[in-house]
């Protein structure tokens, strides 16, 4: 245990100035520790955490609380530094409004089923089989699921507690809760309802590697996909009778297309041109291509021969002439199928002929779906063609991977159609969780009707704040761009979409029958949904005739997470996640609450995104390139050299804990990429330490006479900076921009308070009375810390002096910025110092400077062994008038005098600097001092050397 007795370091009576003094500050006594102690980090960790959120919960109950709701980690591997980057942003967020006096409501949540645990599942119990062989069924897959969620949460939760963020962890949701399951398939069976659950076979994006439909937000875009391009050419069979005039040959006649997925021809149903575009036939040996007529040149560039030389012109025609037309695919057979017009054909790329293959195509489906053309999609779950890929049960692709070989072999069997192919580099989707290739497949699925809502959604948005504006257009342009949503998957882990199914296939789902499933699964559990059997009558509403069996399919995860505003009982006031979450969260918490929740606007009042996280040179973070660094290596300090005390043989890393974690994120600009490295842990490093070696000063100089003695112009000053500093920070904690606070707080500290009034105060301190205004700056600068680095705080004010315990003084994290200083009374501030301070500061620059040159010419060491001599327009002077009896101290020199005119050269050095001040200038002249060096405070005022000043000869004589 500690000795909170903090020793007096001004002592009135002292007859002699210590020998260490010098112009470096050095500290007073104080046993305030230069890093914190390992053995009181859990004490002060505990109450600046959980302590502080239980008390305001409990003594703010009857408020109306400010609610951030989180938006779920992934229970799915270790902490990295995201989480950091986003759990202490929300940390930071409600310390602010804590420290206001609002009730603060964060409860903490976690995403729990989808397919990363469920491969995790499959993965370590393929490492338990003996045999190799064993496979799970639905049931055992997820009680392996739900075990290692669980261990997850406990995990990442731990962590969370480490890194200071504070919360109600008791009552952390989980999306795999039973209550939180009830409540999301409550929020389906509203959407149900009103007619927003639909089923319908049609395209998805579908991926392989997972065996999964998948939704756009699951999607990433890897920018230099390479695919095989190809042109084809499928022969015309018939013109309608306006380009029969042009007496075109039908024999050799081609409609050609170009595509980057081959694989999709034997779905091709369809060739699309657009009504109002001009094409032309281009003529390559015998054949004759139809092609748009601003894409000639394009194709020519990969035809094996130049377009022959015509005696004739190339007859050119619209679009809308070959609307009728009809033409072979040699996949199909001698089966006519319909060239037809489509809005989105363009003569942007490719031939201006587009290949329709309406179940492998979001466009293709809904143009061909109008015209009654059937979508079909011979392929199955693993991306392999069926035998329904070409007619009389022919065998050339049945097994084949449509991305691979399946690709190659559909060029070869159409051989004579193809005119080129080529390699091809372009955007393309990919599964963000197995990092492999997606297609678009139809297949029967789940959808919601988002686009009936949208229009409500986006109408809610424009009472919502954002952080950064650009965070509107980016969200906004998500939700336009959506018209259904794909919210089935074919996974086990995960909440049934509740469905029964008829012998005959057709689904049943009815505000009656889905309110009966959820009953049931309320009593007996949702594992119930699997382990029963099949056709078990418990899950069959009463008065539904037949025989009907429950689904296997799965809601999306960014359903069950989209539902997660069913946590709480308002609207939240924040909400707080990575730019991806536009896609993601952020839009599926806006269309789950706009369609089901019954509540007037969105879900949140004020959404904040932040962005990535990247190395020093400037790439995003990735196990894969080894560049990822752990939120411990921040809180231990090993990722900097070790520091070797004066005198130590042993070098220790500078261990700053939480606050080293908390202090990189707070001065971090979130709203883009954020990067960490090196050089940002070293300055960040050198701020805590700057912030310990000012509190352990001031520690060491607070004694309860500072509340008797008075307050001085420099004190005055000094206060002025700090309500100037306490209201810039407030400002910047309210618009969320934590790291222009951070910056305010190290300019206050360097320029103002360290540099200018600690400084000042050297002599008052040892040799004065040592007044000042400490206690207000010790307790002003705890608050402006409080929300960044609470476990300093809560260290700092634990070492007090003992007469600031006895008073029982509220905790600065439990106090607001705005409010005054400790005791407003004694310290009433001159309004007239904040319009002198611009003069004050600018003299004290120049007399800095002045010095400096002195000084490198050896001529000064410290700052008292000169004068200044001050040169400066009347205005100047009536300032400086009335700072006049401690403009000495201020200044940090022996004397102070003013001159109407620069002395003429004299045998005795002088320097000077100039100063401008609203257009004026003045000069300071830093020159030898007229007295002596008194031996006790050191300043040249001394009549005789070796004697005494008038000041401290008073002081030794009252003590005598």
């Amino acid at each position: 245990m500690r000795d909170n007795t903090t020793e007096n370091a001004t002592t009135a009576a002292m007859p002699v100035r210590p020998a260490s003094w010098s112009s470096t500050l050095k500290l007073p006594k104080s046993s305030f520790p230069p890093r914190p102690l390992a053995a009181d980090r859990d004490r002060y960790l505990q109450r600046c955490t959980d302590d502080l959120y239980t008390w305001q919960a409990r003594e703010r109950a009857e408020q109306k609380p400010f609610v951030l709701h989180d938006g779920p980690p992934y229970a799915n591997g270790a902490l990295h530094i995201g989480h950091a980057l986003n759990k202490i942003l929300k940390d930071v967020i409600c310390r602010v409004k804590v420290q206001e006096g609002r009730r603060v409501s964060y409860i903490p949540g976690w995403d729990c089923h989808g397919l990363p645990i469920e491969i995790k599942a499959l993965e370590k119990q393929r490492e338990l089989s003996k045999d190799g062989e064993h496979k799970l069924d639905a049931v055992g897959i997820r009680k392996v699921a739900r075990e290692l969620a669980a261990t997850t949460v406990e995990e990442q939760k731990k962590g969370f507690k480490e890194w200071g963020v504070m919360g109600d962890w008791d009552k952390a949701w989980k999306t795999m809760d039973k209550g939180f399951e009830i409540k999301q398939l409550g929020v389906f069976q509203e959407m149900a309802k009103k007619g927003l659950i639909f089923r319908r076979y049609k395209p998805v994006y579908w991926s392989p590697s997972s065996q999964t439909a998948l939704a756009e937000a699951e999607l990433e875009y890897k920018q230099d996909h390479i695919s095989r391009a190809a042109f084809v050419k499928f022969p015309i069979l018939d013109l309608p009778a306006e380009m029969r005039q042009l007496g075109l040959p039908l024999d050799n006649l081609y409609a050609v297309i170009w595509t980057t997925t081959p694989w999709t021809l034997p779905a091709n149903r369809a060739i699309a041109v657009h009504s109002g575009l001009e094409y032309t036939v281009v003529r390559r040996g015998s054949d004759h291509l139809i092609v748009a007529t601003s894409r000639v040149e394009y194709l020519s560039k990969y035809l094996d021969q130049q377009p022959s030389e015509k005696s004739e012109p190339a007859p050119v025609f619209l679009g809308k002439s070959l609307q009728g037309a009809q033409y072979t695919n040699k996949l199909r057979g001698t089966m006519p199928q319909p060239i037809i017009h489509a809005d989105f054909v363009s003569a942007d790329s490719g031939t201006g002929m587009v290949h329709l293959a309406p179940g492998h195509g979001m466009d293709d489906y809904e143009v061909c779906t109008r015209l009654g053309i059937e979508a079909v999609a011979p392929v199955n779950d693993l991306g392999q063609f069926t035998s329904a890929a070409l007619p009389e049960n022919l065998q050339e692709l049945e097994g084949k991977s449509v991305l691979n070989d399946g690709n190659r072999a559909v060029l070869e069997l159409l051989s004579d159609y193809v005119i080129a192919s080529h390699s091809y580099k372009h955007k393309y989707p990919y599964d963000w969780r197995t990092k492999l290739p997606v297609i678009t497949r139809a297949t029967e699925q789940w959808f919601a009707d988002v686009g009936s809502v949208k229009g409500q959604a986006l109408e809610a948005l424009s009472d919502v704040k954002f952080i950064p504006q650009t965070g509107r257009a980016r969200l906004e342009s998500f939700v336009k761009g959506r018209s259904e949503w794909c919210i089935s998957r074919q996974r086990a882990w995960g909440v049934p979409i509740p469905a029964l199914y008829a012998d005959d296939g057709t689904a049943v789902i009815t505000d009656e029958s889905v309110a009966h499933i959820i009953s049931v699964i309320n009593e007996r559990g949702i594992d119930a949904w699997w382990t029963d059997a099949a056709d078990a009558s418990a899950w069959i509403v009463p008065g539904l005739e037949g025989s009907y069996r429950r689904g296997k399919d799965t809601m999306d995860v960014w359903f069950d997470s989209g539902t997660s505003w069913t946590q709480t009982d308002q609207q939240a006031d924040v909400y707080l996640e990575g730019s991806d979450q536009h896609r993601g969260w952020f839009q599926s918490s806006l269309l789950t609450h706009t369609s089901a929740s019954g509540r007037a606007g969105p879900p949140f009042k004020t959404l904040i995104t932040h962005g990535f996280t990247l190395d020093q040179k400037g790439k995003k973070m990735s196990k894969s390139i080894g560049n990822t660094i752990a939120p411990s290596q921040i809180m231990d300090g090993s990722l900097l050299p070790p520091y070797k005390a004066k005198g130590s043989k042993v070098a220790i890393f500078q261990a700053f804990g939480a606050d080293a974690l908390r202090l990189w994120v707070a001065s971090s600009d979130y709203t883009r990429d954020v990067v960490i490295g090196t050089p940002v842990l070293k300055f960040n490093q050198s701020a805590l330490l700057k912030y310990r070696m000012i509190i352990k000063m001031l520690l060491g100089s607070m004694h309860q006479n500072i509340r008797t003695s008075p307050i001085t112009k420099l004190d005055q000053i000094a206060l002025t900076q700090l309500r100037e500093v306490m209201t810039e920070v407030n400002t910047a904690y309210q618009n969320h921009e934590f790291y222009k606070a951070i910056n305010a707080i190290n300019r206050w500290i360097n320029t103002d308070l360290s540099a200018f009034y600690l400084e000042a105060m050297k002599d008052r301190l040892y040799c004065g009375d040592g007044g000042g205004v400490l206690e207000e700056i010790f307790y002003g600068l705890l608050k402006m810390l409080s929300p960044v680095t609470p476990n300093l705080v809560e260290e700092a004010w634990d070492y007090r002096p003992d007469w600031m315990v006895a008073e029982n003084q509220v905790h600065p994290a439990q106090r607001p910025l705005t409010e005054p200083i400790i005791s407003p009374e004694r310290c009433q501030l001159d309004e007239r110092i904040a319009l002198d301070l611009p003069y004050v500061l600018a003299a004290n620059s120049a007399v800095k400077t002045a010095q400096e040159v002195a000084r490198g010419k050896k001529l000064i060491g410290s700052s008292l062994e000169s004068a200044v001599l001050f040169v400066v327009p009347p205005e100047f002077l009536e300032v400086f008038k009335r700072y006049e009896d401690e403009l000495a101290s201020i200044f940090v020199v022996s004397s102070v005098e003013f001159a109407q005119e620069e002395p003429e050269e004299s045998d005795k050095w002088m320097f000077g600097s100039d100063f401008e001040v609203k257009g004026q200038k003045g000069r300071a002249l830093v020159v030898p001092p007229a007295g002596k060096k008194c031996p006790r405070c050191w300043r040249f005022v001394a009549p005789v050397k070796d004697e005494l000043c008038g000041r401290c000869e008073e002081v030794v004589q009252g003590v005598v």
